[in-house]
């Protein structure tokens, strides 16, 4: 008995609170690195896009989405209508659903303060890293701690990010395309995570339907082609277990 409560496992349904925090602040650090230049780039456009320092970082603070903020800049300084700027938001975003749908099954049981402090929480790359937390290690009671501690960390430095590029973007060359972050960090958070040929199926699909789709209005290439690598993903996984193979 003394050598199973010792085991890993039992170490880890046992982690404290801090201990998870701490665990999704170290497992989120690698990511910082293409999101602070990701933010930066955010500042920078708020400020070109016609929006005044404050309004800049607020945004950063309020929608806290990092794809949904560029456009939302992006459009306003187009002068498009208020109303499909913030419907291309809205369809951007529906993406957060699906994390949520995912997550649900592990945060439940928690009060309704603590899931809306996460579902707040839930960005692509904080999501990235608490999923495998809450699906590949044993679970215990404090699980939820380490997406707090994965989300925290995210949006701290989004903030300071932000407002570093509101106030020395305009000194930054256009040549360091620090835009260029922003793919990059999108692929350092779905790489580490392709295992199985289902999971190929989806990003295949889903890159192929957003190249293709990008003269669609409103942005909504970015829920279709989610939608149809889900249906991939699913397809291949079911169809190699009806063959009796391995996803």
């Amino acid at each position: 008995m003394p050598k199973a409560q010792n085991s890993p496992r039992a170490k880890r349904q046992n982690l404290s609170a801090k201990s998870e925090f701490w665990s999704g602040v170290r497992d989120e650090v690698p990511l910082i690195f293409g999101v602070a230049p990701f933010g930066l780039v955010f500042g920078v456009l708020g400020i070109e896009s016609g929006l005044t320092p404050l309004q800049t970082i607020m945004l950063s603070s309020i929608l806290f989405g990092g794809a949904s903020q560029i456009v939302f800049v992006q459009l306003w300084a187009a002068g498009v209508p208020a109303l499909i700027v913030g419907g291309s938001v809205c369809v951007i975003n529906v993406r957060h659903v699906l994390y949520s749908a995912s997550v649900a099954a592990y945060l439940r049981p928690l009060p309704l303060r603590w899931r809306i402090l996460l579902g707040y929480l839930l960005t692509d790359e904080a999501y990235a890293i608490s999923i495998k937390r809450f699906r590949h290690e044993p679970p215990g009671p404090n699980q939820h701690f380490h997406l707090l501690g994965s989300g925290m960390l995210l949006w701290t430095s989004w903030q300071f990010a932000t407002i570093f590029g509101v106030l020395v973007g305009g000194t930054i060359p256009e040549s360091w395309s620090l835009s260029f972050a922003i793919p990059l960090t999108f692929i350092a958070v779905v790489a580490p995570i392709l295992k199985t040929r289902a999971d190929l199926a989806a990003v295949i699909t889903a890159a192929s339907i957003s190249i293709i789709g990008q003269p669609l209005p409103w942005n909504s290439w970015l829920i279709i082609a989610a939608i149809g690598g889900i249906l991939a993903g699913w397809l291949v996984s079911r169809l190699n277990r009806q063959a009796g193979v391995a996803s």
